[in-house]
């Protein structure tokens, strides 16, 4: 049985490329981190030792930033850099040009047997692999920055990718201490970042209109809705908010949400079907007759986070 570590190139020693060297070296693969421009590949290798250090200081990192360092390689040359790599994340800078240039290359260069994927933050992978002889292995993985502390990392298949392929990049984040999410259908965007789109225009709509300042704003997030969607996500907060769960919450708030979006310009209703769907899926994970016992849970972590924050100030 082969049990030599898996071996990830990632492409690009921005912010993001660090921050994934940081998550397969820490998952105990060997790294190898390419930038054509060595003084950039010098300053990654800095940037990882310090956020290591950090990692470890909060007991997050099991071995020392040494260790870790240790399995981090530095690369100016791309061929050598993707040679024998399970997986490829390609980190360069969100420009469809330059994507497309890039994996052209990879697809080259790269195993066969090689995952190539990108980290891009809108750019769907049918934008930049479409033409490609090995397009079946291409797919988008886009991370939480950084995602040595946000694990959700979304897996968007372009309609030519293969299935399988799918299936063994869902496995490998997985291993690499990742939490994977899979889109059925590519969209511009993505999930993460139409979500945080929708909630940034509407702030930047209340500041233009004269409604609240940008601190205060913040405030209402920090201290308010980011303290739930710390641990929960927004269906799950208005289910738990709302006595009959959220086909009750929608009958009872969705008439005025529909004219908030209309407002701005968007109708778009939460129809009898849309709910029915929304709430059937939410039954699935938290029976009604559990609803009691969920909003005890929400409201224990919400307390214990209210502790830690007690405790972390000044006396």
């Amino acid at each position: 049985m082969n049990s030599s570590p898996k071996v990830a190139a990632v492409i690009g020693a921005g912010s993001i490329g660090v921050a994934f060297a940081i998550v397969f070296a820490r998952a105990g693969w060997q790294v190898r981190l390419q930038d054509p421009d060595a003084q950039r590949l010098q300053l990654a290798r800095e940037e990882i030792a310090s956020r290591c250090a950090e990692l470890r200081r909060y007991g997050l990192l099991a071995e020392t930033p040494q260790a870790l360092l240790g399995r981090v390689e530095l690369w100016g040359d791309l061929e050598s850099a993707v040679a024998d790599a399970s997986l490829v994340q390609e980190c360069a800078p969100e420009r469809l040009d330059l994507k497309i240039e890039l994996f052209h290359a990879l697809d080259r260069l790269a195993p066969a047997t090689a995952i190539l994927a990108s980290s891009s933050s809108a750019l769907p992978a049918s934008s930049f692999a479409a033409h490609l002889p090995g397009r079946a292995r291409c797919l988008v993985a886009h991370p939480g920055n950084p995602p040595y502390l946000l694990p959700v990392i979304e897996i968007v298949p372009a309609p030519f990718t293969d299935p399988q392929q799918v299936e063994s990049a869902l496995a490998l984040y997985s291993e690499a201490g990742l939490t994977p999410v899979r889109l059925n259908k590519e969209i511009e965007g993505f999930v993460f970042n139409r979500l945080q789109g929708a909630l940034l225009r509407e702030a930047y709509c209340l500041v233009r209109d004269g409604v609240s300042t940008v601190a205060d704003i913040d405030k209402v997030v920090s201290q308010g809705l980011g303290l739930r969607w710390a641990f929960m996500g927004p269906f799950e907060t208005v289910d738990l908010n709302t006595r009959g769960g959220i086909g009750s919450h929608a009958l009872k708030m969705g008439p005025a949400y529909e004219r908030m979006g209309a407002e701005r310009g968007q109708h778009d209703p939460w129809t009898p079907d849309l709910v029915a769907t929304v709430e059937a899926q939410r039954r699935a994970l938290v029976p009604l007759e559990e609803w009691e016992n969920r909003v005890a849970w929400r409201d224990r972590a919400l307390m214990e986070r209210a502790s830690d924050r007690l405790k972390r100030e000044p006396q």
